[in-house]
């Protein structure tokens, strides 16, 4: 008997992780944040209140400054585009100049999905066994990137090339591996342990890996 209800016990925890590990369900049709407060999880607008102006954002119509990095990217969650509060998505558009990249990173909150608008892209991840999955995709095409995993783009056509990526988390968060390793206030020891530098290389590979943050 005892064993039946630990097992029950575990069930029911693993339940709970699943459950806290995504966005809740939403308790109604939208909730529009009152603009004097902050625009996350907070008390909704009154409903006479809102207009279809709230449902609609025009931030993603141009890229962004590519001038440093041949990269830009333009997120799109619930903080800028308050209509999307507690629908449990958001979206980033990323816009690349010929050889432009945007470096390795992951959503620990979220899955994506890439929507190649323009170009030619270098795409892949990297699953949790360290097999690359990875392909070049071109207008009109699709990738998945699963949740939590480290994932990559480089624009391997000769004009510049556009995504749109969707989220199923409203704040998927985002880990860049370059700023997360040098751009962080991991002991110096560590690391040139790590990659076998010493703290004159490994100051020089820090200042090059970190011009490519954006």
């Amino acid at each position: 008997m005892m064993i039946k209800i630990t097992a029950m016990l575990a069930l029911l925890l693993y339940t709970c992780l699943l459950v806290s590990a995504s966005d809740s369900d939403p308790l109604q049709d939208f909730c529009i944040p009152r603009p004097e407060l902050s625009p996350l999880f907070v008390s909704c607008k009154n409903s006479s209140l809102v207009t279809v102006d709230d449902f609609v954002y025009s931030g993603v119509k141009a890229s962004g400054d590519m001038s440093k990095t041949g990269f830009s990217s333009i997120p799109v969650s619930a903080s800028v585009f308050p209509g999307l509060n507690t629908l449990g998505m958001s979206v980033v558009r990323a816009d690349f100049e010929p050889g432009g990249i945007n470096v390795p990173h992951y959503h620990p909150r979220a899955t994506e999905v890439a929507f190649v608008v323009e170009g030619r892209i270098y795409s892949g991840f990297v699953d949790s066994e360290n097999r690359v999955f990875a392909k070049v995709i071109d207008k009109g095409e699709v990738m998945v990137f699963p949740k939590g995993l480290l994932h990559f783009q480089m624009n391997v056509g000769e004009a510049r090339a556009t995504i749109i990526g969707s989220f199923n988390s409203q704040n998927p968060g985002l880990v860049r591996i370059p700023s997360a390793v040098f751009g962080s206030a991991i002991k110096e020891e560590l690391l040139e342990k790590v990659f076998g530098l010493n703290d004159r290389e490994l100051a020089k590979l820090r200042k090059k890996l970190l011009t490519i943050k954006v």
